[in-house]
């Protein structure tokens, strides 16, 4: 009976830890290259990766949203009844969810899935509107509730983005139709509750919190996990970090070396864990420092290249955070692409560190809600 009971336990807490698989397709920045547009593109829209996290967007009721063009990890979700489905990018960088909808006649709508509130039975409109920044423009639209589900959670009476423009060329290039923001509820445009707080507050999971495991190489095995922690994907123990701002999941980095020696972060900095931009990002200078000691070289517009022959010979990059250290190899933060080879380091005129997907690949990460502190662990 003991034993029993042991068992039921278990096979109630699994139906409550959901996985959702990660698809890795093309990026924004494959599609133009292979068009031949990636040099004229990047002309007129330079990368900015922390243009989300800008303090004075910060301040208004939008929420910002990068035009990140490496971004390639997305999941399906559905919205509605009968269920349409979404590509969604599961990004911890935002709190809100959008998708196009049949009232977007905008270029970027016109190659993606529409949401129709007219063939779902179950969405309800509201008269409230809803604008989020990004590099070239905003998206805006309207708000409404309808049932919305992820992973085999279904998350009723879920507040969502319907959006009627979408300026620009950004969002045609790339193989998602929305956004799924996992931030804190206090970055949400329009006062909208977020997904996940939306599922703790209905009792969906049997822990507040969700993970990440990012594939290093592979298209598939990428996965966000709901209401739980996977032991399968990472080696080691869970080394935890206190959340400093509950807006963004934001952390302290105490500092950044290469052979031992500080190159960046001296004295520490501020840094956000954030599933949705695909680089790491930091301060001008402290990037310039850190490319010149990995020997990387920047062009014109920002892109940082490195010899493809010389990956094997290249340091480690230490990030010292709560007084651990978490490595990243060469074979983490160089690109191998078409054109060549190039470096995951980006630089932006923000004071911000962003730890994107080249260091989520490397380190499984859990976002925990409940104790707001999010937990790293060596990828699997």
């Amino acid at each position: 009976m003991k034993w029993a009971v042991v068992l039921y336990a278990l096979v109630a807490l699994s139906e409550c830890i959901h996985k959702i698989p990660l698809y890795k397709g093309k990026s924004a920045r494959e599609t133009l290259e292979e068009q031949g547009l990636l040099e004229e593109y990047l002309k007129t829209h330079p990368y900015n990766p922390t243009i989300k996290f800008n303090p004075v967007l910060a301040q208004t009721s939008d929420e910002p949203l990068t035009n990140d063009m490496d971004l390639s990890y997305y999941g399906v979700i559905s919205i509605g009844t009968p269920p349409q489905s979404f590509k969604v990018i599961f990004d911890t960088g935002s709190s809100n969810l959008w998708v196009p909808s049949v009232y977007c006649n905008s270029y970027a709508c016109s190659n993606h899935k529409k949401f129709n509130p007219s063939q779902s039975s179950t969405y309800r409109s509201t008269s409230q509107t809803v604008s989020i920044q990004y590099g070239t423009g905003a998206m805006t639209g309207i708000l409404g509730y309808d049932t919305v589900t992820v992973g085999g959670i279904v998350d009723n009476n879920q507040i969502f983005g319907l959006s009627e423009t979408e300026p620009g060329s950004f969002l045609y290039y790339v193989v998602f139709d929305g956004i799924l923001g996992l931030a804190y509820p206090s970055i949400s445009s329009s006062g909208a509750t977020p997904v996940f707080d939306n599922m703790m507050n209905q009792g969906l999971v049997s822990q507040d919190l969700f993970s990440f495991y990012l594939s290093r190489d592979s298209q598939a095995g990428s996965v966000v996990t709901f209401g739980g922690i996977d032991p399968s994907y990472y080696t080691g123990q869970i080394n935890w970090v206190p959340v400093t701002s509950q807006t963004y999941w934001e952390i302290t980095m105490d500092q950044v070396t290469v052979n031992g020696q500080t190159v960046a972060c001296s004295g520490g900095c501020r840094g956000i864990i954030d599933t949705g931009t695909s680089l790491v990002v930091g301060p001008t200078n402290d990037i310039n420092n850190i490319q010149a000691w990995v020997g990387a070289t920047t062009n014109q517009n920002g892109q940082s290249t490195v010899n493809c022959n010389s990956i094997g010979s290249m340091p480690e990059v230490v990030f010292t955070i709560n007084g651990i250290n978490f490595p990243l190899p060469s074979s983490a933060y160089v690109f191998q692409r078409m054109s060549g080879c190039s470096s995951g380091f980006g630089q932006d005129y923000n004071d911000l560190w962003i730890l994107g997907d080249v260091f989520i690949r490397e380190y499984y990460s859990i976002f925990d809600r409940g104790n707001n502190r999010v937990g790293l662990a060596q990828a699997a």
